[in-house]
């Protein structure tokens, strides 16, 4: 068998998350920048320059200046081949957000060190909890009047329910932000300001008692800095690897994306704590990435990513072995062969053909319409399935019709293409066909993208109808006739594409009375792919 270990322990494989611009894509493209990937990165609001932000390639996306599908990025930086997952930050963010960190290792909080931990954080940070996935804090905008730091890791803390330690202490904020003190080393970085755009920030390093320290940092924040590392010392949690990889403790750094300063020494940080791929859960037991040949899960389906060949590209993330172009595999959920054909990596609408992947590489295939969201494709003859990937409740709720009948066909296409994507779910009545067609939504923002999509791509034009539906129930109980269920007047029973039952209400208490008046009766937040 060949070893793959080599090209597998290089990989690292994360996702950046974060709430609305708390500087998520700065982040994401500094680190690019520091790759070699890009040569200057771009601004994502700039009105007076052409450039987008490298991660957002939809047309939707460029006019608002924000991101709301989820990029793919991968560049190499010393002995590392890292893979970026870049999540859209956007309050209105949609389930492709919660998918895409099936498929990641590790994952990159950002957090605005003005304002501290946000509600969009808080529902992605569920997400990495419920995975157990390793969670690494960059606490940006140091280069802005900031929180005080202890009541930033206090908000983390007490927000989040995860146990912090600072891998470095800020010393200033604002236009007084100097640099960063690194606790294990026990040094300085002090920080001077580059030309915008550039990757590389002048630095001074010392030890923490050289007598330099006054004139570099001034005397009142070195002051300061001795004050809060005794301060530090005495409370907060101590690093423990182990505690980090179980998702149990946070590193938390400080800096500017926007200036550099701080996310060089992120990232050599984050790369030496993170571990390779690991052994992911199956029907068949636990994977090991080294001592098996390919096998991979779709994570994300994405249609008309080039408008020139109105193709569906099916991006999945490779779980062990490794992936050679043109080879044949199982596609397990569909019962037979296939040859995986176009495969190719994405830097945002950039597409490069590859000829081969290892584990931890996340890869786009054209999708002939076979594939489904948690599908798995592996060599091995026991065609084992990967667990499958939640379905997470919508919070927002339309009904959908086309403004022209006559184009009934191109309008169901459309809104069933789209929700194979997962950035929308449709329902229908219970007892009727698509007669009457109602999405379901994780933000609201992608009901606009809906509409985008649906005049842009397919040429119909649709007007939604708000529902005061806020809460989705899917019924567990197989085989259960939900018509013959005792609801509330507020309660609409529903059935999703595969015909599984569900049940929309309007109040939270609703909930429960159904619950207690049919006793069998078991629900779930979460469906199933």
């Amino acid at each position: 068998m060949e070893d793959y270990t080599k090209e597998i322990n290089k990989r690292r494989t994360f996702a950046i998350i974060s709430h609305p611009d708390a500087g998520k894509t700065t982040l994401t493209e500094k680190l690019l920048l520091y790759g070699g990937a890009i040569n200057l990165a771009g601004s994502v609001k700039g009105k007076k320059t052409d450039r987008h932000a490298v991660s957002d390639w939809m047309e939707i996306e460029k006019q608002r200046g924000i991101s709301v599908t989820s990029s793919v990025m991968q560049f190499n930086y010393g002995d590392y081949c890292i893979n970026i997952l870049d999540t859209p930050g956007h309050q209105d963010f949609s389930e492709d957000t919660y998918r895409t960190l099936m498929a990641a290792d590790s994952a990159v909080m950002v957090i605005d060190a003005s304002k501290g931990v946000e509600n969009q954080t808080k529902k992605l940070f569920k997400v990495c909890v419920m995975r157990g996935i390793p969670i690494f804090t960059f606490i940006n905008k140091m280069d802005r009047e900031a929180k005080d730091t202890f009541e930033l890791l206090d908000d983390i803390e007490t927000v989040l329910g995860i146990k912090t330690c600072p891998v470095n202490w800020p010393i200033g904020s604002g236009k007084n932000f100097k640099g960063v003190y690194d606790r294990e080393s026990k040094h300085i970085l002090r920080f001077f300001a580059a030309n915008s755009g550039q990757k590389e920030v002048d630095t001074i390093e010392v030890n923490l008692g050289d007598e330099s320290l006054d004139s570099l940092i001034g005397k009142e924040n070195h002051g300061i800095l001795n004050e809060e590392i005794e301060l530090l010392e005495g409370a907060g949690s101590e690093f423990d690897l182990d505690e980090v990889r179980q998702g149990r403790l946070t590193p938390v750094f400080f800096g500017s994306a926007l200036t550099n300063f701080g996310v060089k020494t992120f990232l050599e940080h984050f790369l030496n704590m993170t571990t390779p791929p690991l052994s992911r859960k199956s029907s068949e037991g636990y994977v090991d990435p080294a001592e098996n040949g390919f096998s991979a899960f779709v994570f994300k389906i994405q249609a008309n990513m080039n408008k020139a060949h109105r193709d569906r590209i099916a991006f999945m993330r490779i779980c062990s072995g490794k992936f050679e172009a043109g080879m044949e595999v199982n596609h397990v959920q569909g019962g037979k062969k296939i040859r995986l054909s176009q495969p190719q990596q994405l830097m945002a609408q950039e597409r490069k053909i590859i000829e081969e992947a290892y584990a931890g590489d996340i890869i786009g295939v054209f999708d002939p319409g076979i594939f489904s969201i948690g599908d798995t494709l592996c060599l091995s003859d026991k065609k084992f399935e990967y667990e499958g990937i939640p379905t997470f409740s919508p919070e927002h709720f339309a009904k959908v019709r086309q403004v022209d009948t006559m184009k009934r066909k191109q309008f169901l296409k459309g809104v069933t293409q789209i929700a194979q994507e997962g950035a929308i779910q449709i329902f229908q009545e219970y007892n009727t066909g698509m007669e009457e067609i109602i999405v379901g939504v994780v933000g609201v923002l992608q009901f606009d993208v809906l509409k985008f999509r649906l005049e842009s791509e397919y040429g119909v034009e649709i007007r939604l109808e708000p529902l005061g539906y806020e809460y989705i129930r899917w019924i567990e109980n197989k085989g259960l006739d939900a018509s013959k269920l005792n609801v509330t007047a507020d309660t609409k029973k529903v059935k999703d594409l595969k015909g599984n039952p569900l049940l929309l209400f309007i109040h939270n208490w609703s909930i429960q009375t159904v619950l207690d008046r049919n006793k069998e009766l078991r629900l779930s937040e979460f469906g199933r792919d």
